[in-house]
C-alpha cells in the first residue's frame, strides 16, 4: 500500500508540473504574440516547476522506502553500515551526476538563464559554438534547440562557458560592405534615412530600444569598407530585426544604384 500510494503521489506530481509548465506557456505565448517578450519571471517559474517536482518525486521514493522497511520489521540502524558501502561506491561512481546536479542548482540560484532564453554554448576564450533556445531544463540538464531544429542535450556539469543573447537587452550589429569608390556620405545617409523609417513603424519600434544608428566605417579592406548599424532591441529580437534592416538596406542600395563588392580574393561579403 506504501508504494502504492507512493506510485498514485508520482503521478500527480508530474500530473500538476505538467499543468504548471502548460499554463506558463500559454501565458508565455501570448506575451510574445502581443508583440513582448517573455518576463523573467515566467520563464523562472517555468524552470522551477520543473526543479520542484523532480525533488518531490525523489522524495517521495526515499520516503515510501523509508516508511516500508519499517513496516516490513528491518531495523533501519542495520541498514546503516551497508547504506555507507553503498553510499561510497555510488559517490566515485556517480561524481558525473553529483556534478551536473550541483551545476543545476547553482544555475537556478544564480539565474543565468532560463526558460525561452537563447544562449550560446562554447569553450572559454572562444565565441563560437552552439546557438539555440532553452527548451528545457532540470538540475541535471539542459535541452537546447538549434536554428536547424536540433535538440541539444548538454549536462550541466559540462557547461563551461554560456553567453545569454536575451538577457535583459540585446543589440542587433549590422556590417555592410560597400565599395572604396562610392560616395561614402550618401551611402551613410541612405543607411541613417533606412532606419530612420523602419524606427517610425510601429511593428518594429515596439521591439527597438531607441532609434538605430549608423556608427560609421568599421573596417577597411581591400576595395571595399564596412559600415556599420547598431540597433538596440528587446532580449531575444535582435535577430528579426537585424534580418530587416538588412534587407531594407540591401534594397535601397540596389535601387540607389549603389553596388556591393563581389566575393573575391580579398575576402569581401556581398550584401545579403
Amino acid at each position: 500500500m506504501l508504494l502504492l500510494g507512493a506510485g498514485l503521489a508520482v503521478r500527480f506530481a508530474h500530473w500538476m508540473g505538467e499543468r504548471r509548465r502548460r499554463w506558463i506557456d500559454v501565458q508565455i505565448r501570448r506575451q510574445i504574440e502581443s508583440g513582448a517578450v517573455a518576463s523573467e519571471g515566467l520563464k523562472r517559474s517555468r524552470a522551477i516547476s520543473e526543479a520542484i517536482e523532480w525533488v518531490a518525486v525523489a522524495l517521495t521514493y526515499f520516503i515510501a522506502s523509508i516508511l516500508a522497511f519499517d513496516r516490513l520489521g528491518i531495523p533501519l540502524t542495520t541498514l546503516v553500515a551497508p547504506a555507507t558501502v553503498v553510499g561510497i561506491g555510488l559517490g566515485f561512481g556517480a561524481q558525473q551526476m553529483v556534478g551536473d546536479l550541483l551545476a543545476g542548482f547553482f544555475l537556478f540560484a544564480e539565474r543565468q538563464f532560463a526558460f525561452g532564453d537563447v544562449i550560446r554554448l562554447s569553450v572559454p576564450g572562444q565565441t563560437a559554438g552552439i546557438t539555440g533556445t532553452v527548451e528545457e531544463l532540470t538540475l541535471r540538464v539542459t535541452k537546447l534547440r538549434t536554428a536547424q531544429g536540433e535538440l541539444v542535450v548538454v549536462p550541466n556539469s559540462a557547461l563551461r562557458q554560456v553567453t545569454n543573447l536575451s538577457k535583459d537587452w540585446s543589440r542587433a550589429v549590422i556590417d555592410i560592405p560597400v565599395q572604396v569608390t562610392e560616395d561614402l556620405g550618401r551611402v551613410t545617409a541612405l543607411l541613417r534615412e533606412v532606419v530612420g523609417e523602419m524606427a517610425t513603424e510601429t511593428r518594429w519600434s515596439d521591439l527597438l530600444l531607441g532609434d538605430p544608428v549608423v556608427a560609421g566605417v568599421e573596417t577597411i579592406d581591400v576595395g571595399y569598407v564596412q559600415l556599420r548599424l547598431i540597433a538596440r532591441t528587446l532580449p531575444g529580437r535582435q535577430f528579426e530585426v537585424a534580418r530587416e534592416i538588412r534587407y531594407r538596406a540591401a534594397t535601397a542600395l540596389r535601387s540607389a544604384g549603389i553596388t556591393s563588392p563581389a566575393v573575391g580574393d580579398s575576402g569581401a561579403r556581398t550584401v545579403p
